[in-house]
């Protein structure tokens, strides 16, 4: 049996290229509101962006204000009049249309669904994150996906993680993986829960991560040896394990 039977997957920088879809819907929203469409206009929105996600992480901001002071604050650094609102619509339409995976993430997923129950936990806005999870063929793996646009709180808040393990049936927190790329999102939302983490360090950044995560991954393939035992890992690449095991189980109860 694997070493953990259900991992809480994030989605952006973690499945999903996120900062690819992010230019092109950035750059497609600005031509078509006939804005600035330059690096430099990006970077204003990054800045802006990254400040309002950090508030919303500490609570100080609810998600139906940062969607839409993102643009009105980006309005305000341009000079420009325009709708805040409508802008924020648009380029999320244009985020749900670009399902970018990570370099081999689709296929560590189709091998770690053999032997885990899978699940997306998200603070990203749900019918964005659905549309290329669909898109991406990352849906099919799933076995729940919780987004806190629906769930009603954010990571780090331990809720979001709690409501993911009572609806998936986990009982045994010691075989649950929190895997992600944000440390003070996924790695400090999952110790919050008093789960294992992994922490996705796809850029190769080299110092120490705070806080520390129980297990650290520079490629999707080395998470194969952490969640799986050594008889799973002869048989990669074979199909219905997951199902064999959990028939196996039952034969022994």
């Amino acid at each position: 049996m694997a070493y953990y039977n259900c991992l809480l997957l994030d989605v952006d920088g973690t499945l999903l290229d996120f900062e690819a879809a992010e230019h092109k819907a950035f750059m497609e929203t600005m031509e078509h509101f006939e804005l600035p469409a330059a690096s430099e206009t990006l970077e204003v929105y990054l800045e802006i962006n990254r400040g309002l996600w950090a508030a919303l992480e500490k609570g100080q901001l609810k998600r139906d204000k940062l969607v839409v002071q993102r643009f009105a604050q980006l309005l305000e650094a341009l000079g420009k009049q325009g709708n805040a609102a409508e802008m924020n619509r648009w380029y999320l339409d244009q985020l749900g249309a670009h399902a970018d995976l990570i370099p081999g993430a689709l296929e560590a997923v189709a091998e770690l669904a053999e032997v885990a129950t899978l699940a997306v936990v998200s603070n990203g806005v749900e019918r964005v994150q659905l549309s290329r999870l669909r898109d991406s063929g990352l849906d099919r793996y799933m076995d729940g996906v919780f987004v806190s646009e629906r769930v009603g709180t954010e990571k780090p808040g331990r809720r979001i993680f709690e409501t993911a393990l009572r609806q998936l049936g986990i009982e045994s927190r010691g075989k649950v993986l929190v895997v992600g790329d944000s440390l003070t999102a996924d790695i400090q939302g999952g110790q919050n829960a008093g789960l294992a983490t992994c922490w996705c360090n796809f850029k190769a950044v080299e110092d120490a991560p705070q806080p520390a995560p129980t297990h650290v991954i520079r490629t999707w393939q080395e998470l194969y040896r952490i969640v799986m035992e050594p008889d799973e890992l002869e048989n990669l690449g074979s199909k219905n394990r997951k199902h064999q095991f959990e028939q196996l189980e039952r034969t022994e109860q």
